[in-house]
Order: C-alpha cells, then sequence, then structure tokens
C-alpha cells in the first residue's frame, strides 16, 4: 500500500492510532481518534495503521516485541468501519477495485505478520473494523449491551471488501457468514462467541489485560483460546459440494422473497461466496476486490449511499441554535395499542414512564400491548428476560395525573377527536410544570386549533408516530406555528433517543407522509374503477419494490381509519382529493380490513393472515370496463400522483427540502431505498419526462394529476428536485 512519509502527516491522525507497550514483550495498536465519537478507517487512518505495522515488525525482528493486541481507547466502541464519504467518492468499476486491494493488502500484512495478534472488542464493531479483527489470529470481545460485530456493507449496495467475505466463512461456517453477509445484521458478545466469531468474552473492565495475557501465551506457544465446534450436522452439510449448494440455493430463494431480486448485491454475494471461502485467500481477495468494484458503481449502492446520508443527517442534526431539554421521563396520556407501544419504546430505552387513562381497561390493555412486545424480544433473543422486567418496571399505569410534575415530556395519544384533544391537553397543561413540552400523537388533526386550547403554547408540538410502534422508524416531529424552537428540538431529541428518525414538518393537513401516501392509495380506487383487478395493482407496486401493494396497505391500515384521513385531506385540498367512487362504495359496508378479517383481501381472522382477493369487493364496485391498465399504467399512475403531491408539499415548505421527503417516505412507508427516496427516482427518470407525464395524465384523467407549480418549474428546463 503507498502510504507517503509513514511517519509524517497530520498530528492528529498519528493521534487516532497510537503503538503502546504493554509490558512482557506485547505491543498495543489502539484506536482513538480524538476528532471523532467512534473510531473509522478513513485513508489516513489506514495510512497510519500501515506506518505502525512497520514499527511492529522491525520490533519483533529486534526481538523487542513477540505479540500484539489491537484495541479502542474509547469506550463501548471499537472501529465503526470504513470513510462511507470515501466510498461515495468513487468514480469507477476500477477504483473502486484498486481501493479494495489496497484495504485486503493492509490486513493480510496483518494477518501474515510473524508474531501472534489478538483483536480485543468493547462495544461496536462493523464493517472494516469486523474485516481488521477477523485478520487477527484472535478475537476476544467485551460481553456487554454495546458490543455488536457485524459486516452491513450489503446495506450500502455493496460486500465486504477487505477480506471479509473471504475471511468469515472460513471462520464462523457458510451458514452464519451468509446470515450476517446478506443482512448486514449484528451479532452481540454471547452469539459471536457460540459461532466461533470470537474465542472468549468477558467483563470489558479485564478485556484487554486478558488480551494482553492471550497474546504472550500464543507468542510462547499455547493455542488461541479453544472456540466452540460448529454443529456436527453443519460440519457435515458445509463439508461437501451438494450440502454447500443446498445452503446457497435456500439463501437465494429467501433473498429473491424479501428483495424480489431489486438488490445486486446479495446476489452477486450468493454468487462468489462459495468460491471466496474455498479459493486460497489470495485468489478469493482478487476476486473479492474485483465484486466490489462492480457493486460500488452500480445505481443501487448509488441510492443506498444516499440514504444514508439522509439517515446520518437526521441521526446528528436537530435545530440550529435551539437546545433540547433532556428527556429522561416521559408520560403517555390514552393508553390502549399506540399509547401501550409509546410506552412500551420509552422504557426500552432507559426512560422512566407514566401511562396514564381514564379507564382501567385502557390500561390494562396498553400494558398487555407493552407486555407482549416485550415478550417478542425475549423470544428473539434481541432482550434478556430480567432486561425486559426491568424495563417493563419502569412503567408505572395511573388514573391520576400523579407524578406528571416531574416529566420533561408528554406524549398525548387519545381518540383522533378535535375536541377530546383540545380538552385533554388544556387538563394536561395544569398538572405539568412550565416547560414541560407536550406533545400530540395525531396523524391529521390541526395542531393550530389543538394550541388555542393552551396557556403556553410554545411548549406544545406534535410528535406523530406511525403504527406499530415498535418498529416503524419514522417520527414526524411537527411543528406549529406557535411552537418554540426549544419545544421542537427537545422533540426531535427524544425521537433520536427513542432510536427513530425524526423529520421536523409544518403544521398542515396530512403533515407529510399521509398527505403524500393519500393520493397513492385513492389512486388504486379510481384503478379498479378503470378495470384494474386488486392483485394487478398491488403486484405491479409490489413488482417496483414497494413492501406492499396500496389496496394491501389500506387494509392494513383500516379502511375507517383511512376514510376519516381521506375526508379531512378532502376538506383542505379539495377535488383533486376526492375519494374515487369505488372508495365511496365502500363506505356502507362492514369491511374493515385486517383487523376485521375483510378489507379487500379476506383474512383467515381479524389480525390474521391474507387468504387471497375479495370478491365481494369487485361485486360493489362494478368497474366501467374488464380491460384495465396493464402494470406500467398502474405503476405511472400511482407513483406520479405521489410526486406530484410532493412537488407541492415542497412548494408549501412542509418540509425543508427533497431530503425530508425521500426520507420520511422511506421510514414512513417503505418507498424502496434501493431507488433512493420518491424524489431521487423522480429526479433519475427525469423532471420534464414527468411533468409532460402528468400533463398527459391530466388530459385524459382530470385535475388530480394537474402538474404542481414546483414541478412544472423544474420539468421546463429538466431541473432535478435535488440541483433545485
Amino acid at each position: 500500500m503507498a502510504t507517503g512519509d509513514r511517519m509524517s502527516g497530520p498530528a492528529s491522525t498519528r493521534a487516532a492510532l497510537t503503538l503502546e507497550e504493554s509490558g512482557h514483550g506485547v505491543a498495543r495498536v489502539v484506536f482513538d481518534d480524538p476528532a471523532r465519537s467512534v473510531n473509522v478507517l478513513t485513508r489516513d487512518v489506514m495510512a497510519r495503521l500501515d506506518a505502525l505495522l512497520d514499527e511492529v515488525v522491525a520490533g519483533a525482528e529486534a526481538g523487542r516485541w513477540r505479540a500484539l493486541v489491537i484495541h479502542s481507547g474509547k469506550d463501548g466502541h471499537f472501529v465503526a468501519g470504513a470513510d462511507v464519504q470515501a466510498i461515495a467518492s468513487v468514480a469507477s468499476a476500477a477504483e473502486g477495485q484498486a481501493a479494495a486491494a489496497e484495504g485486503q493488502a493492509l490486513f493480510q500484512r496483518l494477518a501474515t505478520l510473524p508474531i501472534p495478534t489478538v483483536a480485543a472488542i468493547d462495544g461496536l464493531c462493523l464493517g472494516g473494523g469486523t474485516e481488521l479483527a477477523l485478520a487477527c489470529r484472535a478475537r476476544i470481545a467485551a460481553d456487554r449491551p454495546e458490543t455488536r460485530i457485524g459486516l452491513p456493507e450489503v446495506r450500502l449496495g455493496i460486500l465486504p471488501g477487505f477480506g471479509g467475505t473471504t475471511r468469515l466463512p472460513r471462520l464462523v461456517g457458510l451458514q452464519e457468514a451468509l446470515g450476517m453477509i446478506l443482512t448486514g445484521k449484528t451479532v452481540d458478545a454471547r452469539k459471536a462467541e457460540r459461532i466461533g466469531l470470537v474465542d472468549e468474552r468477558l467483563h470489558p473492565a479485564v478485556l484487554v489485560e486478558r488480551a494482553v495475557e492471550v497474546a504472550g501465551a500464543m507468542a510462547d506457544g499455547a493455542p488461541a483460546p479453544a472456540r466452540g465446534k460448529r454443529p456436527l450436522a453443519s460440519r457435515l452439510l458445509e463439508g461437501n459440494p451438494l450440502g454447500r449448494k443446498l445452503i446457497l440455493s435456500q439463501a437465494r430463494k429467501r433473498v429473491m422473497k424479501e428483495t424480489g431480486g431489486h438488490y445486486p448485491a446479495p446476489l452477486a454475494i450468493l454468487d462468489e461466496i462459495g468460491a471466496l471461502s474455498t479459493l486460497p485467500v489470495e485468489r478469493a481477495l482478487a476476486r473479492e476486490a474485483v465484486v466490489l468494484g462492480r457493486l460500488i458503481v452500480t445505481p443501487e449502492s448509488r441510492n443506498l449511499l444516499h440514504v444514508f446520508f439522509l439517515m446520518e443527517a437526521a441521526r446528528k442534526g436537530g435545530l440550529e441554535g435551539a437546545e433540547p431539554q433532556p428527556v429522561k421521563r416521559l408520560a403517555v396520556v390514552g393508553a390502549g395499542v399506540m399509547g401501550g407501544g409509546i410506552a412500551q419504546l420509552a422504557a426500552a430505552r432507559g426512560m422512566d414512564v407514566r401511562m396514564k387513562d381514564i379507564r382501567q381497561e385502557a390500561l390494562t390493555q396498553g400494558l398487555q400491548h407493552a407486555g407482549t412486545i416485550f415478550d417478542k424480544a425475549v423470544r428473539r433473543r434481541r432482550m434478556k428476560r430480567r432486561e425486559a422486567d426491568a424495563a417493563m418496571g419502569r412503567i408505572a399505569p395511573t388514573l391520576d395525573y400523579a407524578g406528571f410534575g416531574t416529566v420533561e415530556l408528554v406524549v398525548e395519544a387519545v381518540v383522533e377527536r378535535m375536541e377530546v384533544k383540545r380538552a385533554v391537553l388544556r387538563e394536561v397543561e395544569a398538572r405539568v410544570r412550565p416547560g414541560t413540552v407536550l406533545a400530540t400523537n395525531t396523524s391529521a388533526l390541526s395542531l393550530a386549533q389543538m394550541a388555542t386550547a393552551l396557556e403556553r403554547p410554545g411548549d406544545f408540538c406534535g410528535m406523530h408516530f406511525f403504527n406499530p410502534v415498535h418498529r416503524m422508524p419514522l417520527v414526524e416531529v411537527v411543528r406549529a406555528e406557535g411552537s418554540s424552537s426549544a419545544a421542537v428540538a427537545t422533540v426531535f431529541a427524544a425521537a433520536r433517543q427513542l432510536d427513530k428518525t425524526p423529520v421536523v414538518v409544518r403544521d398542515a393537513p396530512g403533515f407529510l407522509v399521509n398527505r403524500v401516501l393519500a393520493p397513492y392509495m385513492n389512486e388504486a380506487g379510481w384503478l379498479l374503477a378503470d378495470g384494474a383487478g386488486i392483485q394487478e395493482i398491488d403486484r405491479a407496486l409490489l413488482d417496483f419494490g414497494m413492501p406492499m401493494g396500496p389496496l394491501r396497505l389500506l387494509d392494513e391500515v383500516g379502511l375507517d381509519v383511512a376514510r376519516h384521513a381521506a375526508d379531512t385531506l378532502h376538506a383542505a385540498f379539495g377535488e383533486r382529493m376526492a375519494p374515487a367512487p369505488p372508495l365511496v362504495a365502500l363506505r356502507d359496508t362492514d369491511l374493515l380490513g385486517r383487523k376485521g378479517g375483510r378489507g379487500f383481501y379476506v383474512y383467515e381472522a381479524p389480525g390474521g393472515k391474507e387468504e387471497g382477493a375479495n370478491g365481494e369487493v369487485l361485486d360493489r364496485i362494478a368497474p366501467d370496463t374488464a380491460d384495465g391498465p396493464d402494470a406500467e399504467a398502474i405503476r405511472e399512475r400511482c407513483l406520479l400522483v405521489m410526486v406530484n403531491e410532493a412537488a407541492r408539499a415542497l412548494e408549501e415548505e412542509v418540509v425543508a427540502g427533497p431530503g425530508d421527503v425521500d426520507l420520511a417516505m422511506i421510514m414512513g412507508t417503505g418507498f424502496p431505498p434501493f431507488r433512493g427516496g420518491l424524489l431521487r427516482w423522480a429526479d433519475a427518470r427525469g423532471t420534464a419526462r414527468t411533468l409532460a407525464d402528468l400533463e398527459a395524465l391530466a388530459a385524459r384523467l382530470g385535475a388530480r394529476f394537474e402538474p404542481a407549480p414546483r414541478l412544472r418549474r423544474l420539468g421546463t428546463g429538466d431541473t432535478p428536485f435535488y440541483g433545485a
């Protein structure tokens, strides 16, 4: 690897990586970047590591060093991986291949040092950090919740290219390696030890000391600590070509089912990993680099990187000049499923929670819902039983306002009726101290109207969770006209505390996500009227990459809930949001969607598994023609009406820019990340083309497709949303 003058370079880079003595002839390379909260493998850091390995080799040849330990000086963080900005800057497949080969050469140099090497992993260890650890002869890990080890590169549309795809299967077996590499999921210290990824796990206080001891013993000829053997059945299956072929075939079926084949990286991994785990290491690494170079310049990888940066901006962002109030104690008013979900989430993240309702039955339902979520987390090994019990114990149900004087944030989650919310918020305000933030969890109602019931409207804003709360990553932080920056900043920071992705939106009908999603679902109704079938409509959008079609989504939301939201938006925006005739025809039926067992689809039981399209719907709708639009027309109509509404929301400054639209649609609706977001997709197809298509649809189908003013301006010059 070409590194230039190895002893020169910025002082900050030298400080980020130091070589220290432990005694007994064991050297320690310590990662501790003073300029970052986590250690990152930037180009300068990699060059510094290369230079330190020179010193280690020289010391070993001189008899000074007989073993090496690599660890972090940051509590709870090992190495977070490669510099994603550098990944995004790669301009060609050849450049990507060369960058991978350079990193591989450094880690191969570590792997072939003449002395034993031990990685002491304390905390987060991702991507290049994991590949660094894999290049060591032994690995030990701190047994703490912060220790998570993984290879998340597939989430950026690439494969682990510094040797991870080659080395991990050799260490833990093909099945376990596929489970990590194809999903990007991390494993904790316990599982890492069980599958053989680490040799030992122990208390973080003695981690480095034990690593030095292990390294010294290995230098004296002792083997690395014994790892647990893989199950015999697994070894037999993976030990023959037919077994390996079966494993890869089954993995491919799972990938196709989960991704629809839209993501090149997992398929490329499956094409290559069998050979990479059996070829000589040098040949395997060369092949790994070629594949990385090919993947890194795909549109899917570029789009996934775009989404990564949007998420990072939301994670690190906030309101400039506004200081959030730390939230340690939270109250939820309104139990039931939504309130119980919010309470469970807050308690799981260490907050003390008061959950209030006026009915004991509702409190019981909220507690049961929270308990069910915790039980599932335990069954899926995401929490230990004692952790779940401790978190559940942080939820205090109450029929009165006891304890509300100590909370920093109250989330109101009562029924979606304006008069009820106003009365409850007025009552809550009288029970909390000034400065306590009141947040309403509403999906459509006007915050401005609610705020008129308050004495301190500056302490009030919106915190719109999506259902189910524990799974949906988005929170819309709604800023009303009178909301103070401090209140909005507090809710934004609290959403991040809850591991949610916050997007700030202006108080406007439907806010952002529901406003953009409503015409999408409504257009599915118009398509039914034009003769398209239920499953045809949904399949067309599934093939595009949506997690479910618009009619299946209506069933999930609940047809009664969707009607309420549609009426609100129709009143606000007029005829372009007028409900499609087939949806109006279903208003007087008892069809509720999945929760009622029947909607556009039939379910085996209320809330149960879907069993096929509901013929009763088509009988009631009586479409105008039996010859409906084809799949391309279905996709065009459903997607372009969303782009058009998003353009209107931007024009009205509901959000700050196109990145907020894309992040909210991905996190709140599952818009396919590999497309980069709704407006990123529109930019890729061209705003001029989108404008022309909307004009043609408006001429044929009516005013609901009339291009938004912003889209008309952008499309006239084919200016992208992100270039405006």
